[in-house]
């Protein structure tokens, strides 16, 4: 099997975990992309408000499968 793939960029941000973030970030990736097989987390930061942790952010890599021409 033979298959080219297409990458996109999203950041998820979530006050509650990394985890959360990361499924944000793909499921709205999945309404704009279709036939994503894969993400990969290349970044995770946070922000910081009043010497807490306020909310993470993380930046994915998202692997969509193109469609035979």
């Amino acid at each position: 099997m033979k298959r080219t793939y297409g990458l996109s960029e999203v950041v998820g941000t979530s006050t509650e975990s990394i985890e959360d973030a990361i499924r944000l970030a793909v499921s709205r990736g999945a309404k704009e992309r279709r036939h994503i097989d894969w993400f990969e987390m290349t970044q995770v930061r946070g922000y910081v408000r009043d010497g807490e942790v306020d909310h993470f952010q993380v930046t994915l890599k998202l692997g969509y499968r193109l469609e035979d021409a």
